[in-house]
């Protein structure tokens, strides 16, 4: 073997060292990579989750007491002319206990808040009420 083919074989052994040192890293740099994009999107996932399960909560909770009371104050007057604001009242009120709180894999999800929410508008234009719900997080949580 001459001189010139032994730095060529020498050459070729470190190109193929560095090769499969490069592809080695490459593939523990990525896999680190995604295990800690999976932590962190789990994480982020789980604060957004939240926010806004605690923003739906406040809604419903706000429509749920609003038809208990109106519900209330028109059966105290018991006159036939509020029949059809009760009975709007009353499927807002079954509409919001048959909602699905502890299921955030149920696939009608919005639909089914899209549903409660136009109920809710039914209601208060039935009772000529503004139907004007917010959430504000910079000042009190709910504006009226």
């Amino acid at each position: 073997m001459q001189a010139g083919e032994r730095e060529r074989e020498c050459c070729t052994d470190w190109d193929v060292n560095l090769g499969l040192h490069h592809c080695r890293f490459h593939g523990e740099g990525y896999q680190e990579g995604y295990t800690e994009g999976s932590h962190v999107g789990v994480i982020e996932g789980r604060r957004y989750g939240a926010l806004h399960g605690a923003k739906i909560g406040s809604e419903i909770g706000y429509y749920l007491g609003f038809a208990l009371t109106w519900q209330c104050l028109l059966h105290r007057s018991a006159e036939e002319k509020h029949s059809k604001k009760i009975k709007a009242l009353e499927s807002l009120i079954g509409m919001i206990q048959k909602y699905p709180y502890e299921d955030p894999t149920y696939n009608k999800l919005q639909e089914d808040l899209e549903k409660i929410r136009g109920k809710f508008k039914q209601v208060c234009s039935l009772l000529n009420i503004q139907s004007d719900f917010r959430i504000n997080t910079e000042r009190s949580p709910l504006i009226f």
